[in-house]
């Protein structure tokens, strides 16, 4: 049994008891409950699959919000052959770490 949820513009695929990641929702805390209404593709235990937003109105995954966790450090470096010409930047991007509780099709 998975879905395919779309949340602020990106889709990810899910299933039951899964541990994800999605963009940093700044406002949620350790434990809330979080549910994704627009589900793209649901399948359930007998392999039926159904497909389109329109279709799956009654869908939604259920999940509950573990934390927020950050990617590994990208650098970037400009360097020019000119003396002491040399840039670099960090940057770390931030995730919210989610458990998939429970995903619901009819």
């Amino acid at each position: 049994m998975y879905a395919i949820v779309k949340d602020r513009g990106k889709q990810y695929k899910v299933r039951v008891g899964e541990r994800c990641l999605i963009d940093l929702k700044a406002d949620a805390q350790t434990g809330q409950i979080l549910e994704f209404d627009n589900v793209l593709v649901c399948s359930n235990e007998e392999g039926k699959t159904t497909l389109g937003a329109d279709t799956n109105k009654n869908a939604k995954v259920i999940a509950e919000v573990e934390g927020i966790k950050k990617s590994a450090k990208c650098m970037t470096i400009k360097f020019r052959r000119r003396k002491e010409s040399l840039t670099r930047r960090g940057h770390r991007e931030k995730y919210t770490r989610i458990k998939i509780k429970e995903i619901i099709c009819d």
